[in-house]
């Protein structure tokens, strides 16, 4: 069975970081370009940024600089460092290929307070 375990979110005050991690089990992210996406209530799901399996990176322009997106293919995980967190920054980051072909996971709840 094919499960996507996002972590590493919390509470966070505005300037702040968090790592968050992806990780896959029952499959592999080798080869496939994946991306991190966060959702707020009401809003739909968007793209926070991606990365290729060569290690091509891409960010929304509201997170560029702030943001880094790294992979492990051998722990068959995804990074997301996170810095200078802005309060609208607050969401539920999680992860999937650019195709949405794995199952969604739980994700994690990030909260920057002001």
């Amino acid at each position: 069975q094919v499960q996507l375990v996002e972590s590493g979110g919390g509470l966070v005050q505005a300037g702040g970081s968090l790592r968050l991690s992806c990780a896959v089990s029952g499959s592999t992210f080798s080869g496939i370009p994946i991306g991190w996406y966060r959702q707020t209530p009401g809003k739909q799901r968007e793209l926070v940024a991606s990365i290729s399996d060569s290690g091509t990176t891409n960010y929304a322009d509201f997170v560029k600089g702030r943001f880094t997106i790294s992979r492990a293919n051998a722990k068959n995980t995804v990074y997301l460092q996170m810095n200078s967190l802005k309060p609208e920054d607050t969401a539920v980051y999680s992860c999937n290929t650019l195709l949405f072909s794995l199952p969604w996971g739980q994700g994690t709840q990030v909260t920057v307070s002001s």
